[in-house]
């Protein structure tokens, strides 16, 4: 049995739980789910913003609608006595919150606005347990530096850009522009390690016997800033 289930589909995020020496399982929605608020796309709308929304509100609560969803879907597979793990990672620019653009143009309207600025990367993590909620929150400053526009027309045309929260990812490309970081790596990365270590802390079992029963994810089961 995994120390910890991971509700989450980035593979950073369970690069760090192996990092951690936790042993987790992946608990995501199929499209055969039952429930349509399981389904994969209900899931993509719980990130939709609300208006007038600071960040902090907004990344707290949609890890919070991510944790309801994954618990639920727990109960549904009878998945019991093992915490349920949460995260979401959002950049923010001032009160504006930039989220995963849906295409080419709104990447590079994203990192137009970032680049020579300071920014905020804030992951909110939730863990579940018998009914028990823990949660917290990472708030991280980047600075990027200035780029020339045809570093930022080569960035786009990799396609990194896809599927991050800000268009970018810290451990990327977009990595060359960061000039200053003040916080948590990880936390930018999509989930803070000291942070999710004291939250899951108290349920876990001793260090040492959690690295020995590291394991792979299990069979069949489905596989950033995100």
């Amino acid at each position: 049995m995994p120390s910890v289930y991971l509700a989450s589909q980035s593979p950073r995020r369970s690069q760090l739980l192996t990092q951690m020496g936790i042993a987790h399982a992946l608990l995501l929605p199929t499209p055969e789910d039952a429930d349509p608020s399981d389904h994969p796309d209900a899931l993509e709308a719980l990130e939709a913003t609300v208006p007038h929304e600071w960040p902090r509100d907004y990344v707290q609560r949609v890890t919070g609608l991510k944790l309801q969803a994954a618990m639920q879907r727990a109960q549904r597979r009878g998945l019991h006595g093992v915490p349920i793990l949460c995260a979401d990672t959002t950049v923010a620019l001032g009160p504006h919150i930039l989220g995963k653009p849906l295409d080419a143009h709104e990447a590079r309207a994203m990192l137009q606005a970032l680049l020579g600025q300071s920014h905020q990367v804030l992951t909110a993590v939730a863990v579940a347990l018998d009914g028990q909620v823990r949660q917290a929150l990472s708030v991280s400053q980047v600075q990027f530096a200035e780029a020339s526009p045809e570093w930022l027309e080569a960035y786009i045309d990799s396609g990194e850009w896809q599927g991050k929260a800000g268009a970018y990812g810290i451990q990327g490309l977009a990595a060359t522009m960061v000039a200053h970081i003040e916080g948590s790596y990880s936390g930018i990365m999509g989930l803070p390690v000291f942070e999710t270590y004291q939250l899951l802390q108290p349920w876990l079992q001793r260090p040492a016997d959690t690295a020995a029963g590291l394991s792979a994810q299990p069979p069949g089961m489905p596989g950033s800033k995100e």
